[in-house]
């Protein structure tokens, strides 16, 4: 019995399938397979009913199952306590950034960070804030760059960025574009361009909007600020983002809205007991963002 026998049968109990569970372990069928009966050979007792198109344990297979997990975790965890004692660090970085979001600062951290450990894989994916947040937490993703109305996750680790409040961005000619503020309510007289649901800036709108029994009239979405400023430009409606997304539009006029107490929140998660990666990368982001 080896590591690699646990890792083929826990592949192929998870998968109830010989071939995915081979494109998981990135070996042939017929390796998996052999491996599988090599193992039960060992054991003395069949893992797998294969008389039917899935693949299924038997009762001998279900009790072994939870042990083998178990096995492969204890390796793991074996692996993880070496690194932690030398320094070695390998292995995959998985960050998660929301969409549309150029934030500078990271991307030295990722520069300076891959400079230092040159043999560790990057992965970078965009989604919205709260499929990102679920990603952490799930453990699919490392590390995050996401927004958030007013406060990050308890359950997670966070570093906030950025807390500001929200503009509205129009044209010079337009006629909020001589007011010291708008109030929500007033806002609600126009179409609205916003980023979608489950982004921080949305969610603080949202949630304002909400406390003062409004609806806002979202007309148009983007999930890139600088293409909901460009729509705003056009006269296709009044952009809603936070005070530094409208810093770089000098074509266009920031309107602070009156009414929101709840700030944009810029921040970085992760999850608590973070991985020996992830506290090598974490360094990197405190010089970048000068922390």
């Amino acid at each position: 019995m080896d590591l690699r026998q646990l890792e083929y049968f826990v592949a192929v109990a998870e998968e109830a399938n010989f071939t995915k569970a081979a494109e998981r372990v990135h070996i042939t069928q017929s390796g998996v397979s052999a491996q599988i009966r090599q193992f039960e050979k060992e054991l003395g007792a069949d893992l797998f009913d294969r008389s039917s198109r899935m693949v299924r344990l038997t009762a001998a297979g279900a009790a072994a199952l939870p042990h083998a997990r178990q096995a492969l975790a204890a390796a793991q965890a074996v692996r993880q306590s070496i690194d932690d004692v030398t320094g070695l660090v390998r292995g995959r970085l998985r960050l998660g950034m929301v969409t549309g979001c150029t934030v500078t600062p990271l991307f030295v951290a990722l520069a300076s960070f891959h400079r230092a450990f040159p043999r560790i894989e990057v992965t970078l994916s965009e989604a919205n804030s709260d499929a990102l947040i679920e990603d952490v937490r799930a453990g699919d993703l490392d590390i995050a760059l996401v927004g958030a109305a007013g406060a990050m996750p308890g359950d997670l680790a966070s570093v906030t960025l950025v807390s500001e409040g929200l503009v509205a961005l129009v044209p010079e000619d337009h006629v909020l574009a001589e007011k010291d503020e708008v109030t929500l309510r007033r806002l609600g007289a126009y179409p609205l361009v916003c980023l979608p649901s489950g982004t921080g800036i949305r969610s603080v709108l949202d949630q304002a909007c909400a406390a003062e029994g409004l609806r806002p009239n979202v007309a148009l979405q983007a999930t890139a600020p600088g293409a909901v400023a460009d729509l705003a430009a056009r006269g296709l409606g009044v952009a809603v983002l936070s005070t530094s997304m409208a810093a770089d539009r000098p074509e266009l006029t920031a309107v602070p809205i009156a009414g929101v107490d709840v700030p944009a929140l810029l921040a970085l998660v992760w999850r608590k007991e973070g991985s020996t990666v992830l506290r090598a990368l974490l360094p990197h982001c405190r010089r970048a963002f000068d922390l």
